[in-house]
């Protein structure tokens, strides 16, 4: 994005100087137009500052932008002049990340720099998946539909993390809430009835006794409880960013009895669908190789496409590199090796992804309706177990009573 410089007149004829942000002379121009100016003279100063704190871009406008774009190139349009396009509609109070990136693409490839090298200055917000498959189309003329698969990529990604955010939004909702009701009951509730209780002086039923104890423990050691869970959370988190801690979590998910399988599945799902579109976008394949193991999501994952690109850099067949490797299914690997027989790689795997994208959809739909009735189950008992303490000495009172005496 660039600073200009201009004079002009407004509407009662008066001179008026200033400085405008915009993509080039004409943006400018227009834009001082809308204001209701008379531009006189209009000369560039600097790039803005603006572009060196560009925000924050969601995931919904980046494949937004890339769709968009992907239409304009497609119809004939000028790199630069679908920027502007896209730039000019961004609305800067909600999308103003998206209008400043925009803006600094648009103004290096006007300094002469391909698209490619413009989004590689923005790494958070593309990543070397899209900026291989950028580098890609633009070598081979083909950025419109390189854009449009990369999109449609995009976005099957984003419905796939949008469907485990689903399936797992009502489990932490009732979790939370168990766990709120829990506390109440337990912190303000129980206490009342231990001070009623107490006048029996009598011998409690061990349920209630036990629940009186805990009340009073948690009440009188309520600052330990909270620092040791939060010292153990910053811990648990600390522990992910190394390699080490990273790696053991990686591998203990795998191993999970229910969800094991689904993270696996996720994981196939997401290098199928990857490397289908990096090796059809014309990307080498040992780049694909590297891209791929970045973009796996599990470190488990990364060292065994590691060690299948290091296998094929040495002249290995890539089907009997990833036989060795136990995380990749027989399914698989029977897909890919029809693929290089056939030469149609890509539409195997392509194949691969959607048929795992099912399965975890099906799995999903099946933890969903299982977790539900499981989870009221355990409220049911948690809640009502507390209860059935807290009544079992009124239940009991004449044994109580005349224990008392």
């Amino acid at each position: 994005m660039f600073t200009y410089a201009y004079q002009a007149r407004d509407a009662q004829g008066a001179s008026v100087s200033g400085v405008q942000e915009a993509l080039n002379e004409e943006n400018a121009i227009n834009t001082l137009m809308t204001r209701g100016l008379m531009v006189l003279s209009i000369q560039q100063k600097s790039v803005s500052k603006a572009s060196k704190n560009m925000g924050k871009v969601s995931e919904t406008d980046c494949v937004l932008f890339t769709r968009q774009l992907a239409t304009m190139v497609d119809a004939g349009l000028p790199l630069v002049t679908g920027l502007t396009a896209l730039y000019e509609q961004c609305d800067p109070r909600k999308q103003l990340g998206l209008k400043r990136t925009i803006g600094d693409l648009s103004a290096r490839v006007q300094s002469g720099d391909s698209f490619y090298d413009a989004i590689q200055k923005h790494p958070k917000i593309f990543n070397r998946l899209y900026v291989a498959m950028v580098k890609a189309g633009e070598s081979g003329g083909m950025l419109a539909e390189i854009l449009d698969r990369l999109a449609g990529f995009l976005e099957a990604s984003a419905r796939l993390r949008k469907k485990i955010k689903s399936a797992m939004t009502y489990p932490v909702i009732v979790v939370t809430i168990s766990i709120g009701i829990t506390t109440f009951l337990i912190v303000r509730v129980v206490p009342v009835f231990g001070q009623i209780f107490a006048d029996f002086g009598a011998k409690l039923p061990a349920p209630t006794q036990f629940l009186i104890d805990l009340s009073a423990f948690i009440r009188g050691n309520w600052y330990y409880i909270v620092g040791g869970i939060a010292a153990a959370y910053f811990a648990i988190r600390h522990a992910l960013t190394t390699k080490q801690g990273r790696e053991a979590w990686d591998r203990w998910k795998l191993k999970l009895p229910v969800f094991g399988p689904l993270i696996h599945k996720i994981c196939m799902t997401r290098f199928s669908r990857t490397f289908a579109q990096l090796i059809r976008s014309g990307v080498p394949i040992l780049e694909v190789m590297d891209i791929v193991g970045e973009t796996s999501g599990n470190s488990v994952m990364e060292y065994a496409i590691r060690a299948v690109s290091t296998d094929v850099e040495k002249g290995e067949p890539m089907t009997a590199a990833m036989t060795k490797q136990k995380i990749f299914p027989p399914m698989l690997l029977r897909m890919i090796s029809a693929g290089e027989s056939t030469g149609k790689i890509d539409v195997m795997l392509e194949k691969m992804a959607d048929f795992w994208d099912e399965e975890v959809e099906a799995t999903l739909a099946a933890l969903t309706s299982l977790i539900e009735p499981m989870l009221i189950v355990v409220l049911g008992v948690i809640v009502g177990g507390i209860v059935i303490a807290m009544f079992l000495p009124i239940l009991k009172l004449n044994d109580i009573v005349s224990g008392a005496k």
